[in-house]
């Protein structure tokens, strides 16, 4: 979470950045540093999961210089990727509950849709802004879920 702050707040102290596509690498470096970024943030994906696409974002916007339209789409692209992966791991484990799972689908698209077409609309400044902003509110609620469960397990004593 403290790098995903860093990085969001840095994002917004360069305004000039992630306006429009300025790649920082060419050719063949371009294609390794996008690769080894991408093992990297595949492994925590694996891993762990949460705040892929704010890495991906971070990645594509602040090293190799995309905008922050064209980083989304990527994001989003990589992520249908990684997604399909964990379906078909624990598919065959039988560990998906389907019912619940196809419905989140359904709406997963039609928020995909609707935010698609409002990032084309409204392009990279509203991405900027957008983006960071939801996964704040995101990431502050997660954290109140949390801490509850602190509050009852052993890492926090209480009186």
């Amino acid at each position: 979470i403290a790098l995903l702050v860093a990085a969001w707040i840095w994002v917004a102290v360069s305004p000039a950045m992630g306006a429009q596509d300025r790649l920082r690498f060419a050719g063949r470096r371009h294609a390794v540093i996008a690769a080894a970024a991408g093992a990297l943030i595949g492994f925590y994906d694996g891993l762990l999961g949460p705040g892929t696409g704010s890495f991906l974002l971070i990645v594509l916007v602040g090293l190799l210089g995309y905008s922050f339209l064209s980083a989304s789409v990527t994001a989003k692209i990589v992520n249908l990727g990684t997604n399909v992966a964990a379906i078909i791991v624990f598919g065959l484990g039988g560990y998906i509950w389907w019912q619940v799972a196809l419905v989140m689908a359904v709406f997963n698209v039609v928020g995909a849709v609707i935010g698609a077409r409002m990032a084309l609309r409204r392009g990279s400044g509203f991405v900027r802004v957008a983006s960071p902003l939801w996964k704040t509110i995101h990431g502050l609620s997660s954290i109140g879920k949390l801490s509850p469960m602190l509050q009852r397990s052993s890492l926090i004593q209480t009186k």
